[in-house]
C-alpha cells in the first residue's frame, strides 16, 4: 500500500508499509530477513542497502566459520553457497623488520585462531548468494537506496526515510529531484555495519550506551591480488602482528589464498593509536615488503582495493540492543569476535536472534522486542563473546607484548572465564598525542609493483559519486579544524583516511583549510570515528554512490 505524507520539511513523500524494514544488506541483515520469512512466510519484509547492488559495499578478509550458516540453511552445500576454499594451512607470525617468528603450537596457545573446518571466501559473493536465498523466500530487496533519516512517531521508531535524489551542492533541487520515500514498519532492524549512521542516531535517541564502555574500532584495508597459478596455495592462511607497528599500537596483517589464483591481503590498525603521524594505509603497504609477505605478490597483479571500519570492543561495548520500534544487530552493535578475527558467523547469528525477538514482539503487538537481550544471553554467540572479552582490552592496557602474553594465559589457563573483566576506558578519538610530542614516521615511496599510492588504490574500488551532489562529509564547525586538527595534531585525517579524501590546503590569503574530496570516499567511516573533536560527520550520500567492489572482495 502506497500513500503520500508531508514531512517536517514540507516535502511530499510516498509511503510504503511493511511488517519489518531492515537497513543493511550484509550478513546480519540478510540472515535476519531470511529467518523472518522462514518462520513466518506471511510477513512482509523489506531490506534496503545503500550500495548499487548487494555486495557493492561489502569488504572483509574473509575466513568464515560456517556454524551460523548451518543453522540458517542446514543444506547450504546443496544450495551452492560459495564456500569453495577450505582452510588447508595456517600460520601466525610475529614480525621484526627483517624476520618472521612463527608462533608454535598455534591452536594450543591461541585456540580462538583455530581455522580448521573454516573457509576462505569473498564476503561480497557470499552476501550476493544470501540475497538470492532471501528473494526466493519473498523478501523485497532494494539496493541503491540509502536510509537517511529515522521515521519516528509517538516516541518510537516507525521505519526510515530514504535519501532524496537530485539535490545540488548548494542544496537546491535539480530538475530530476526525487524525494525519498517513507518505509514504515512495525519493527525496524538496523544492520548497517560498523559505525552505522542511523544506528548512531538510534543509540543517541534512546541513550543505549548509558553505563556501557565506549566502542573501539579498527580500520581494515584490503587488496585482492591475482597471482601465477604455480604460486597459488588454496586455503593457505597467514596472520601477523608486530612490525611495522610500534609496541603500543594494536593491529596486524592477514593473507589468504582462495578462489582461482586469488590472494586476499589486508591490514587492520586499531583506531585507538596515539601517534598522529601514523598512516594505516602506509603501514599496510610497507608490510607487503616484508620477506614473509612479499613473495606471495611477486609476479602477480593487484585487482581490487577497499577499506572498512570494524567494531573491536566486544561484549563490554555492546549497547542495549533493543528500543521502541526496533533492534540493532551485526557490527553496528558490535557482535564481532576480535581474537578470532571473525564477524560473519556472529553477525549472522545476531541477525537470526534479532529476527526471533522481532517475531515475538509482532506476535504480542509490543513496541519493543524486549526478549532480544535474553535470547542473546542464552545463545552460543554470547558465550563466545564472553570468553573473548578480555583479549582486545589487554592490548590497549599493556601493549603488544604483554597483551599477547596475557592472551595466551587467558586462553590456556582461564579458558575465557577469568574472574574479572577488563574495560575500554576511552573512545578512539581521545587518544592522539600532540604532533610535536610524537615521532614522525618516514614511509618509503611506492614502487608501483608491490606497493602503491592511495590514488591508484582508490581507482580499483570502482568508486562512483556524482560530484555535483551535496557532500556527505561535513564539518560541524569549520573553525575547529584549524585550531585543533591542524595546529595541535598536524591534520591527522590526511593520514588516517585510506582514500585521500582529506587534504590540508592553503588559501590565497595564507589561511589554512581542509579540502574534502568527498568523491574519493570508500565509506570506511574512519573519519567519523577518529576525528579528535568528533567534528567530521559522515552522512549517507545519494543511494548507489560509493565503491562498487567486484567479485572477490
Amino acid at each position: 500500500m502506497t500513500q503520500s505524507k508531508i514531512d517536517d520539511n514540507a516535502i511530499e513523500r510516498d509511503e510504503m508499509a511493511f511488517d519489518v524494514v531492515i537497513v543493511g544488506g550484509g550478513p546480519a541483515g540478510l540472515s535476519a530477513a531470511i529467518h523472518l520469512r522462514q518462520k513466518n512466510p506471511e510477513l512482509s519484509v523489506c531490506l534496503l542497502d545503500k550500495g548499487s547492488e548487494i555486495g557493492a559495499h561489502i569488504v572483509s578478509g574473509a575466513v568464515i566459520e560456517p556454524r551460523a550458516l548451518a543453522e540458517l540453511f542446514p543444506d547450504w552445500k546443496e544450495r551452492g553457497a560459495p564456500l569453495n576454499t577450505p582452510v588447508s594451512e595456517e600460520k601466525l607470525l610475529y614480525l621484526t623488520e627483517k624476520r618472521a617468528i612463527s608462533v608454535p603450537a598455534l591452536h594450543v596457545l591461541m585456540p580462538q585462531m583455530d581455522n580448521r573446518g573454516n573457509y576462505v571466501i569473498s564476503l561480497g559473493d557470499f552476501c550476493r548468494w544470501l540475497a538470492e536465498q532471501a528473494e526466493a523466500l519473498g523478501v523485497e530487496i532494494y539496493p541503491g537506496f540509502a536510509a537517511a533519516q529515522l521515521h519516528i512517531q509517538e516516541g518510537r521508531v516507525a521505519g526510515i526515510i530514504t535519501g532524496d535524489m537530485g539535490i545540488d551542492r548548494e542544496g537546491k533541487h535539480k530538475a530530476d529531484f526525487t524525494p525519498g520515500m517513507i518505509l514504515s514498519a512495525r519493527q525496524t532492524i538496523f544492520a548497517e555495519g560498523a559505525r552505522g549512521s542511523l544506528s548512531a542516531d538510534v543509540i543517541a535517541q534512546y541513550n543505549l550506551r548509558d553505563g556501557i564502555d565506549p566502542q573501539t574500532y579498527g580500520l581494515g584495508i584490503k587488496e585482492v591480488w591475482e597471482i601465477p597459478k604455480e604460486k597459488h596455495r588454496p586455503g593457505f592462511v597467514q596472520h601477523s602482528f608486530g612490525w611495522p607497528l610500534d609496541a603500543h599500537t594494536y593491529g596486524g596483517a592477514f593473507l589468504y589464498h582462495f578462489g582461482e589464483n586469488l590472494v586476499s591481503y589486508g591490514f587492520v590498525t586499531a583506531l585507538d593509536y596515539s601517534n598522529p603521524w601514523l598512516s594505516p594505509f602506509e603501514e599496510m603497504q610497507r608490510t607487503k615488503t616484508h620477506p614473509a609477505f612479499r613473495h606471495h605478490f611477486e609476479g602477480g597483479r593487484r585487482i581490487s582495493y577497499g577499506a572498512r571500519a570494524l567494531s573491536e570492543g566486544g561484549l563490554q561495548s555492546l549497547p542495549r540492543p533493543s528500543f521502541p520500534g526496533g533492534v540493532l544487530t551485526g557490527d553496528c552493535a558490535g557482535f564481532l569476535n576480535m581474537p578470532k578475527i571473525k564477524g560473519t558467523h556472529t553477525a549472522m547469528k545476531s541477525g537470526m536472534i534479532a529476527a526471533d525477538a522481532v517475531l515475538a514482539a509482532l506476535e504480542h503487538d509490543r513496541a519493543e522486542a524486549q526478549s532480544y537481550q535474553d535470547l542473546l544471553r542464552q545463545s552460543w554467540l554470547w558465550s563466545e563473546l564472553h570468553a573473548a572479552r578480555n583479549i582486545r582490552p589487554a592490548f590497549s592496557k599493556w601493549g603488544m607484548h604483554v597483551g599477547a602474553l596475557y592472551s595466551g594465559i587467558d586462553s590456556m589457563i582461564f579458558r575465557g572465564n577469568a574472574p574479572w573483566t577488563l574495560r575500554h576506558p576511552h573512545a578512539d578519538n581521545t587518544t592522539l598525542k600532540p604532533a610535536n610530542k610524537a615521532p614522525k614516521i618516514a614511509y618509503p615511496k611506492p614502487d608501483d609493483i608491490i606497493t602503491f599510492d592511495r590514488t591508484s588504490s582508490v581507482f580499483l574500488s570502482g568508486i562512483s559519486h556524482d560530484e555535483n551532489q551535496p557532500t556527505h562529509l561535513k564539518l560541524r564547525n569549520p573553525a575547529i579544524w584549524n585550531d585543533v586538527n591542524e595546529t595541535r595534531y598536524a591534520s591527522p585525517e590526511s593520514r588516517y583516511c585510506p582514500a585521500g579524501v582529506y587534504e590540508a590546503d592553503t588559501r590565497e590569503d595564507g589561511e589554512k583549510y581542509l579540502r574534502i574530496n568527498a568523491q574519493n570516499c570508500v565509506h570506511c567511516k574512519s573519519c567519523d570515528i577518529k576525528d579528535p573533536q568528533q567534528n567530521i560527520r559522515w552522512c549517507p550520500p545519494e543511494g548507489g554512490s560509493g565503491p562498487n567492489y567486484s567479485s572477490g572482495m
